[in-house]
């Protein structure tokens, strides 16, 4: 861990100050963020008596929103400048805390976490925009490796944070997450009168909606298969959030906030060593690894009698994230015209219907099979997991196939 901090020192030295608002910024949210949510489902079911099926379902809405409103944050940034939509974004995040500490009724909470998974839609490729348009192209590498080092240092220490001041029992807890998000809309607002950046690497020109994302994926076939199986993947990633706090219950939420922490310090220390190695192989053959190692850590949730067995799923679990995220992020570099790169990192976001799909059916399979049933109920999640394995296999062979087309090209 010293050793990736010197690291970061030396790397992070000539960013520029609005890059460390938001980095700081991203790290106090995160952290607000994972002080309450990860909570929510254990509240919902235990608390508020409501049905899995349906905590499941008001969970997964906020990603099913995010998957549909996905494309609008980049639009809207780009048309009505970056600071507008994101000083936006964080204060009606915070009101929408806010309201959750009055909901009593399940309408009122489908309807704030369909908002939290809007303001989640508008805020990151607005952020990642930002971060962009402040740094220059040989720094960027290391200013989203500091940022996605920033959210997973505010996911370990949210979790814990929540448990002492007990999250799943005291709805009060979201009250303390919006002050924390009304004062990162504050730093921002700041921030937007005391610096100032040339806009004029902001493209205009290039605005994408759904429609044209989606023509975009029908004539990239790689693409599209990536995203097929980017789907499974991101489904995958929602049962930490969702399903295994549901199945862990009010008894174990103690071992679930360890568990939590121990996936977002998992990945600080295997980061950095994990991405260099599998530089040296192609993206998709990373996915591939990282979709098997997701099933593995998954099918590892069903024996939570065993501590060790599920700190060992983790950190599989952990692997497979960085794996098929963080690797999953070049490959659409790679693949994306340099002229439509944001309208693929924007049809990227059709992952979220995963997540969402993945919660819902975390919390039918809870309500049906029953809590005794963990290993039957995540060995299942795990096969629907191993889904992706096919795709990524397919993108890989389409992908060669088309590195020939253009070296013979080239030759001829």
């Amino acid at each position: 861990m010293h050793k990736i901090f010197i690291l970061l020192k030396g790397k992070t030295q000539t960013f520029h100050p609005l890059v460390w608002v938001l980095l700081f910024g991203t790290f106090i949210s995160r952290a607000g963020f994972f002080m309450s949510i990860p909570f929510l489902g254990i509240y919902l079911h235990e608390i508020k008596g409501y049905d899995n099926s349906i905590t499941g379902a008001i969970l997964g809405i906020s990603f099913f929103i995010s998957t549909f409103s996905s494309f609008l944050g980049g639009a809207w940034s780009d048309r009505f400048g970056r600071f507008p939509v994101i000083i936006v974004s964080m204060l009606l995040w915070s009101m929408m805390f806010i309201g959750f500490v009055f909901a009593s009724e399940i309408w009122q909470f489908f309807l704030l976490n369909a908002l939290s998974g809007f303001c989640r839609s508008l805020f990151e490729p607005t952020a990642r925009a930002l971060l962009v348009d402040v740094t220059p192209t040989d720094k960027r590498i290391d200013v989203f490796n500091t940022r996605y080092f920033a959210i997973n240092i505010g996911g370990a220490i949210g979790p814990l944070v929540g448990l002492s001041l007990g999250s799943s029992k005291n709805p009060q807890m979201f009250f303390i997450t919006a002050i924390i998000f009304f004062i990162c809309g504050l730093l921002l607002i700041i921030s937007k009168t005391k610096f100032t950046f040339s806009e004029n690497n902001i493209s205009h020109s290039e605005k994408f909606t759904l429609k044209s994302s989606m023509r975009i994926i029908a004539s990239d076939k790689v693409f599209k298969f990536f995203l097929i199986g980017n789907i499974f993947t991101t489904g995958a990633y929602a049962q930490l959030d969702t399903t295994l706090s549901q199945y862990l219950g009010t008894e174990n939420v103690g071992v679930y906030s360890f568990l939590f922490a121990a996936n977002a310090i998992a990945i600080l220390i295997l980061q950095f060593p994990i991405v260099k190695i599998m530089k040296k192989y192609q993206p998709l053959t990373a996915l591939k690894l990282g979709s098997f190692l997701f099933a593995l850590g998954i099918s590892g949730f069903g024996f939570s009698n065993s501590m060790i067995l599920l700190v060992l799923s983790v950190v599989f679990f952990t692997v497979g994230e960085i794996l098929c995220f963080i690797i999953g992020d070049v490959l659409i570099s790679d693949i994306a015209p340099k002229h439509l790169r944001g309208a693929y990192f924007g049809a990227s976001g059709l992952q979220f219907f995963g997540q969402s799909a993945g919660a819902w059916l975390g919390g039918m399979l809870l309500s049906i099979l029953g809590i005794n049933n963990g290993i039957l109920i995540f060995g299942i999640l795990s096969i629907l997991t191993l889904s992706a394995y096919p795709f990524f296999q397919h993108g890989e062979t389409l992908l060669k196939k088309e590195v020939d087309i253009r070296q013979n090209t080239k030759i001829s």
